[in-house]
């Protein structure tokens, strides 16, 4: 059933370019705040553009590093982390690289996730936040195919991501890195700008109705096994 992702993300600024909170943002901050997280748990948000993820999972008592490959994002969360007077570690990386040999009790991840009709991530700009490939998977894949090496035994990954770029093949591409993984929340929201852009390429590839005005969302979860 969908859920209303209408409640507030905390309040971040955001430099130009740098993706601001929006629909997927909040509803992967309600999964996270279903985690229940211990005091003091260890959490990697990956992508953390704004850093809004990692401000809610220090609010909660988590001990967080953020991760982004952008430098603006990096510059972005310092800031926004102090406004909220968190200490959080961030770094810029491409996604786990700057925090190997490193395991966590949460990974969250907000990752490019739109289908394009370029078969590549951009290497700059804006579009670098949401672009990944022709079937939106580019980045996905690669966090699917990490998140094991990342996570404690018990450690939850939480990923957020549109139907248009299959869920399904989510879960089974965690379940054979490891990680039992189901859908957990789900929420349909309107189509945004840049998908609306390319309204007439998405129909062509059968990933959008003639009419469709809204996309679905899904939060996938994925649980390394045993406990430490």
């Amino acid at each position: 059933m969908a859920i209303d992702v209408a409640s507030a993300a905390p309040f971040v600024l955001t430099l130009p370019g740098v993706y601001a909170p929006q629909h997927d943002t909040r509803l992967l901050m309600r999964a996270l705040e279903r985690e229940a997280l211990a005091p003091g748990a260890k959490v990697l948000d990956l992508g953390t553009g704004s850093g809004a993820l990692a401000i809610r999972a220090a609010q909660l008592g988590g001990s967080v590093t953020a991760v982004d490959l952008a430098r603006r994002a990096v510059l972005t969360a310092r800031f926004n982390a102090r406004l909220h007077r968190h200490r959080i570690d961030v770094r810029r990386s491409d996604l786990t690289a700057a925090v190997r040999g490193h395991a966590y009790d949460l990974l969250l991840c907000n990752p490019p996730y739109v289908p394009s009709p370029s078969p590549e991530v951009p290497g700059r700009g804006r579009a670098r936040a949401w672009d990944a490939g022709h079937d939106g998977r580019i980045v996905l894949d690669r966090v699917c195919d990490g998140a094991r090496e990342a996570l404690r035994p018990g450690g939850v990954l939480l990923m957020v991501h549109s139907l248009l770029c299959d869920p399904d093949k989510t879960v089974e591409r965690l379940e054979r890195a490891g990680l039992p993984a189901s859908m957990c929340e789900r929420a349909r929201v309107p189509l945004g700008p840049v998908l609306r852009s390319r309204r007439a390429w998405l129909r062509d590839r059968g990933l959008l109705g003639p009419a469709a005005k809204s996309e679905e969302l899904v939060i996938v979860r994925a649980v390394r096994a045993g406990r430490g």
